[in-house]
């Protein structure tokens, strides 16, 4: 059975919501029949990389509130994180632009390395403040990954996958996806935002138990 799940490397409840799904799938007792398949997503595709000194200032730019709103806001989803086993460094964050992040996955998609890409792009925006648009960061992601270095070179010279991560993105406009991480269970059962594990066990059960039957038919 496939679960999509739709999500952003600079979005914190992504992470949070990446963590507590992983807790429930862990729990299901047929989780090596589960494929999941991580689709791109932009929350603000014209964000130009460092064009804020913090994040809490293009916080407050971007949804037009104080720094000291945006101070707080930042607080409660590091507190979220740390709850589920994340831990945010938010004021060493880079603030950055993500398609070149989402071409990088679907590099490593190939290679059935799309899982780690993902997790190690997120711990390296939200815990260790790196720049993930800059090539030479994703360059040293990627042989962490055990990616071929030259391959993976000449694909983020070449703007290779772009079209890969605007399908995904017209695909989510397509059903109706306006915020992330949103997850879609066997093609039919939507779950928005971070929600608990046992939300996600629930949906995934459920869907499961009607893939079965359709797969029997």
């Amino acid at each position: 059975m496939k679960i999509e799940i739709w999500s952003d490397v600079v979005c914190p409840f992504c992470y949070i919501g990446k963590r507590k799904f992983e807790s429930a799938l862990e729990q299901f007792p047929h989780k090596d029949k589960i494929t999941v398949v991580w689709k791109s997503f932009q929350l603000n595709p014209e964000l130009k990389t460092g064009s804020s000194n913090s994040i809490n200032e293009y916080l407050a730019t971007h949804k037009n509130i104080s720094i000291d709103e945006a101070k707080r806001l930042n607080s409660y989803v590091t507190d979220m994180a740390k709850n589920a086993g994340l831990t945010f460094n938010l004021d060493n964050a880079v603030v950055s632009n993500t398609f070149n992040a989402h071409r990088f996955i679907h590099f490593a998609n190939q290679f059935n390395k799309q899982i780690e890409a993902e997790e190690s792009l997120f711990r390296s925006y939200f815990t260790e403040g790196k720049n993930i648009d800059d090539l030479e960061v994703l360059l040293k992601i990627g042989e962490e990954l055990g990616l071929d270095s030259t391959e993976l070179k000449l694909a983020l010279h070449n703007n290779s996958f772009s079209e890969d991560v605007r399908g995904d993105i017209y695909e989510a406009f397509q059903i109706g996806v306006r915020g992330v991480p949103f997850f879609l269970f066997n093609g039919k059962h939507a779950v928005s935002g971070a929600q608990d594990s046992s939300v996600f066990l629930r949906f995934i059960t459920k869907s499961f138990d009607e893939w079965s039957g359709e797969s029997s038919n």
